[in-house]
């Protein structure tokens, strides 16, 4: 019979080999996914001069893939959780893959609006549907770190992205009677077709079908989880009739819309940022946009940790929604002064990842079986609407004003207010004998 300590120990080492198993493999497709969306920022710069297409066609196009993502995003994470994650994956990886390289082939802006729409149907999913897994294999009060890991995808793909597209883009111009924006296309649509068969034969659905675990395995696992669902309080939904009846359900959706403007805003503008208050050299704008990314993964992972650690989430997510506004407002202050611009990039990078990994838990916690498919498949489509909001807004205000601090300054004011809308979905004071992710204690 084993102790108390060495129970947890064992536990542990459960969720260590499941966190070995999975997270590393999801973590690459999600690396891949996001250098497969933001590619085309990157052919841009051959193909519209050789589709005789503008930046208006270039514009909606990207409008167009995010309006396939909001439209499939929540019948692919029902079908998930109906027909399984191997699936499911290997179909969204598979087709993402095949509608990425076809694009190299498009020839009039048509061709390429029907593209872009087809890669952002294909992908949807993605990333609530493996959030979504997540929930069949972690408990609550692991989540924050695993997310956070699976996260750190994002700022690990603008750190390789440019630097690979500029690459193939160069050497592998007018290979075999291909453009150098033709083959980007095609060489990274590769990866994830190849990724998705990997994942359908590595990944399991569920604990009870892994091959590769044991019998006691699974009942630790089982029981882990069997404890969250004991401590689903009333409120909480687990039919997707009843999550979409729930007013906090259009909350979350409301507060993840303003990040994702704040998101899309720092991802997209850093560059042009950096450039404006004096860094000169494209190296040094590359280098330090690298740098600024690394910085924000340790410090993300670092408040992910803390939050699981100590088992509270309220103000580890608020606290980083705070620091992320108000670094957004504080930007004028370093408008000559690259230090000061460096160290409020790097402080509001690192505030956003931190609440993009901790932010997931909440809604997964809320939510349980269809209804965590559909909320958190919702949530994710209604933010996504950000991504094509932020841009527009931050551009129509430089031409007005001729700056970016003012779009900047009210996408992070919007953002600060909207935190008000999460704050209410937080009980507001700990159930006797809980342990939700969403009592004040954890």
């Amino acid at each position: 019979m084993l102790n108390s300590h060495q129970a947890r120990a064992a536990t542990r080492t459960h969720f260590w080999r499941i966190g070995m198993r999975t997270v590393p493999l999801l973590f690459l497709c999600y690396v891949v996914a996001m250098v497969d969306r933001l590619n085309v920022g990157f052919a841009k710069l051959q193909f519209l001069a050789d589709l005789h297409l503008n930046e208006a066609v270039f514009g909606l196009a990207a409008g167009f893939l995010y309006l396939g993502y909001i439209l499939f995003e929540v019948p692919s994470n029902l079908m998930l959780h109906r027909y399984g994650a191997r699936k499911t994956l290997l179909r969204i990886m598979v087709l993402w893959g095949i509608f990425t390289i076809v694009q190299a082939f498009a020839s009039n802006k048509y061709q390429f609006y029907a593209l872009r729409f087809l890669v952002g149907a294909a992908e949807a999913g993605f990333f609530p549907g493996v959030l979504l897994y997540f929930t069949y294999w972690f408990p609550d009060h692991m989540r924050g770190r695993v997310t956070s890991l699976f996260v750190m995808a994002l700022p690990v793909s603008g750190i390789i992205g440019g630097p690979i597209a500029a690459w193939i883009m160069t050497d592998f111009n007018n290979v075999g009677g291909l453009r150098g924006w033709q083959s980007l296309f095609i060489l990274e649509g590769i990866p994830a077709i190849i990724l998705g068969v990997v994942a359908y034969l590595n990944l399991a659905d569920r604990p009870s079908t892994a091959r590769w675990l044991s019998s006691a395995e699974k009942q630790v696992i089982a029981e882990q989880l069997n404890d969250d669902d004991r401590n689903v309080r009333q409120d909480q939904s687990t039919k997707l009739i009843d999550a979409f009846k729930n007013n906090v359900l259009y909350k979350l959706s409301i507060c993840y819309f303003a990040f994702y403007c704040v998101e899309n805003a720092l991802l997209l503008w850093i560059p042009t940022l950096l450039k404006s208050v004096g860094v000169k050299s494209l190296m040094s704008i590359g280098w330090l946009s690298g740098a600024i990314a690394l910085a924000a993964t340790v410090c993300m992972l670092t408040v992910s940790f803390s939050s699981d650690r100590r088992r509270e989430r309220r103000w580890h997510v608020l606290g980083c929604g705070m620091v992320a506004g108000v670094c957004f407002l504080l930007l004028p202050l370093g408008a000559t002064n690259i230090a000061v611009t460096v160290a409020l990039l790097v402080a509001s990078s690192a505030a956003v990842f931190g609440f993009l990994a901790l932010f997931w838990t909440i809604p997964s916690a809320l939510f349980k079986d269809t209804a965590a498919a559909g909320s958190l498949a919702l949530v994710s489509s209604i933010g996504a609407l950000g991504g094509t909001f932020s841009p527009i807004f931050i551009g129509w205000i430089k031409e007005a004003t001729g700056s970016f601090y003012y779009a900047l300054g009210t996408l992070g004011c919007v953002f600060l207010v909207s935190l008000l809308l999460l704050d209410s979905c937080f009980p507001r004071r700990q159930e006797v004998g809980s342990d939700s992710l969403l009592s004040d204690s954890v």
